[in-house]
């Protein structure tokens, strides 16, 4: 479990076919909460994103809610999940999902498998 005040930030790059993008994530852990603040900064528009909060379950899963403006539906409000799953040394697995419903039903549109670099 990490101790107090811990923190950690990720620099992302990914190659997308057509697409390239890369930004960092900043987390933040609240020991009084038992809870972490995920934190994404674009590299692409220059923007700090509010931050998902959550918390690791028993199992290793972590799960991360927050709150978003959809950039292609004219600022269009929306709930927004991230989970991390399949946690280990050097892989992951992440995965995102919006809610137009306040959470009722959500539509996971991205997933990918992180693998840690070892340059």
């Amino acid at each position: 479990m990490p101790g107090p005040g811990s923190g950690r930030s990720t620099r992302s790059t990914s190659r997308r076919r057509a697409s390239r993008f890369a930004g960092l994530t900043l987390r933040l852990y609240a020991p009084g909460a038992d809870a972490w603040s995920l934190y994404w900064a674009s590299k692409r528009t220059g923007t700090l994103f509010p931050p998902v909060t959550g918390r690791f379950q028993p199992d290793g899963t972590g799960v991360f809610h927050g709150d978003d403006e959809h950039e292609g539906r004219e600022g269009r409000e929306l709930r927004v999940r991230f989970v991390r799953s399949e946690i280990a040394e050097t892989t992951a697995h992440w995965e995102q999902a919006f809610s137009v419903d306040e959470g009722r039903t959500w539509l996971t549109n991205w997933h990918t498998r992180m693998t840690r670099r070892t340059d």
